[in-house]
């Protein structure tokens, strides 16, 4: 588990749980809230270890060599429990059976007992009921976390009888920096990795150390590239290799967000310094140079269109024909 010193960013969250855990005022009931890879679960996973810690530090970290700590790091410790479901949502006998019936039981070896809900925007609203009558009258040693990415559809009355507290995007120069300096990435890959992910830390992680997000970005780049001079036949084929990896198609789509964004503030500042995709320097240009604002805008909004339509469920297929389209006009 994490110290709060090795969490990069989301400072506000991290000071707000420190100075609780400083002057021992340390709610029954936290939501941490926020999309996945933003950080929920290093936040989560601090604050449990640091509650747990024998000989934290002044300033509210965990000493990382005790006993406790040793056991968290290790996920053995008898006084955290995990919230685990078989199947699509978190049943209220989940609940039930690992959380209600359980939390009467003091703490093992600790002065907190602590269960932490991976996924708690699963509950059904049976299970939050079930749930919402322990954070109204919990154990004075029980402290639970509900880690979720949409805090708004869990029911008012646990949001009202929770701390919420949201994870932010992360700065691009804060992500760079970490693969750069912790991951020993090179950096023009670490700055692709950061633009990629949107604030996204953890996403920024899976793609910039991942063999199959550099040969989506080098399939993009060619079909970006080759896009204006490809005829019917060509376009049928790229919409049926992307048919085969429609899995990914989130990041190819994100990816060719990311060069047309390029295209445009290429076009409006002809500096090229603050390309992402600095390597492709001459392509932008000759597209910047080709189309005009309401064309690159025009495209930006159809991949954007392409995105909502397979959230939707739109035929695969029609879906990437008409941004390829889009494109082409």
């Amino acid at each position: 588990m994490a110290n709060f010193k090795d969490i990069i960013g989301q400072d506000n969250v991290k000071k707000h749980l420190q100075r609780g855990i400083s002057q021992g005022n340390i709610s029954h009931a936290y939501i941490i809230n926020g999309e996945t890879g933003s950080g929920r679960r290093l936040l989560a996973s601090a604050l449990t270890k640091t509650l747990l810690c024998e000989n934290p530090t002044p300033e509210g970290d965990a000493c990382g060599v005790c006993k406790s700590c040793l056991q968290t790091d290790s996920n053995n410790h008898p006084d955290v429990r995990f919230i685990v479901h078989e199947k699509a949502s978190i049943g209220v006998d989940d609940i039930r059976n690992q959380l209600v019936n359980d939390i009467t039981i003091k703490p093992y070896s600790s002065t907190h007992k602590i269960y932490i809900i991976p996924d708690a925007n699963k509950m059904t609203e049976q299970a939050q009921n079930a749930l919402l009558k322990t954070i109204e009258e919990p154990p004075e040693y029980a402290v639970i976390i509900l880690l979720t990415e949409t805090a708004d559809t869990l029911l008012e009355t646990i949001q009202s009888r929770c701390i919420v507290l949201n994870t932010r995007p992360l700065d691009k120069k804060e992500i760079k920096q970490y693969l750069v300096n912790n991951l020993q990435m090179e950096p023009e890959r670490a700055e692709i990795a950061a633009g990629f992910c949107q604030g996204n830390v953890g996403k920024a992680i899976h793609f910039a150390s991942s063999e199959d997000f550099q040969e989506t970005k080098e399939d993009t780049l060619r079909l970006v590239k080759e896009i204006d001079d490809m005829d019917i036949t060509d376009t049928v084929s790229i919409i049926k290799e992307l048919n085969q990896r429609k899995g990914r198609i989130n990041e190819y789509l994100d990816l060719m967000l990311l060069w047309y964004r390029d295209v445009l503030m290429f076009k409006v500042t002809k500096d090229a310094n603050i390309l992402l995709y600095r390597e492709e320097y001459q392509a932008i240009s000759k597209q910047a140079s080709l189309r005009n604002y309401e064309d690159i805008e025009k495209i930006i909004s159809a991949i954007d269109k392409a995105k909502v339509r397979l959230n939707a469920n739109v035929n695969f297929d029609t879906a990437i024909e008409l941004l390829l389209l889009a494109i082409k006009e």
